[in-house]
């Protein structure tokens, strides 16, 4: 086909033009009127549910790229300080081994995963969202108020929590070294 051809093949520019306004306007309009539910007790439809969720998979996958786990991740000592954190920050919407469903946590839409139950995350993925948080999901940025060696804890501890018995969670959470403020304190450039 030649340029002539393609040329009359093409919508022009007005229509081009015209279509965008109808589109915005539209929007504008569906937006305006509130005609989308966004009640956490109202599911997202199929559709936009999907489109969501591969958005927040895709985002997750491309920030987190780069992000190198420190050496001693696995460390007793890391597991330790993160489960901590864990019974204090986490357990509310994520659960744990043994931990029933809170209000909270019931209330929660999209509901929080049970980190307890295998995830297919990466330790970097897994920190990018603690640190930054994932928007519409009640999941904070826990990077506002913790430093990275705290966040790297919380990820040890979470890749040891599927598998781990009622008993092991109540232990090591229990066990867990109290002092977070004081190592907070201690942080640069935290209070």
């Amino acid at each position: 086909m030649d340029r002539i051809g393609l040329r009359r093949h093409l919508p022009s520019l007005p229509f081009v033009a015209a279509l965008a306004l109808v589109v915005a306007l539209s929007a504008g309009v569906f937006i305006y009127l509130g005609v989308y539910n966004i009640a956490a007790d109202e599911p997202h439809t199929r559709a936009v549910y999907s489109v969501l969720e591969s958005l927040r998979d895709r985002s997750i996958q491309v920030h987190a790229r780069g992000l190198k786990p420190p050496a001693d991740l696995a460390s007793a000592q890391r597991i330790s300080i993160g489960a901590g954190l864990y019974g204090e920050m986490c357990s509310g919407c994520h659960l744990g081994p043994g931990v029933e469903k809170s209000e909270m946590s019931q209330g929660l839409y999209p509901q929080a995963p049970e980190l307890a139950r295998a995830q297919d995350l990466t330790p970097a993925q897994q920190f990018w969202i603690i640190k930054h948080g994932v928007k519409l999901s009640a999941m904070p940025a826990w990077g506002k108020t913790h430093s990275d060696p705290l966040i790297w804890d919380m990820v040890a501890f979470v890749r040891k929590l599927p598998g781990m018995t009622p008993e092991q969670y109540k232990a090591l959470v229990a066990s867990a070294p109290a002092d977070h403020d004081e190592m907070m304190k201690d942080m640069p450039g935290m209070k």
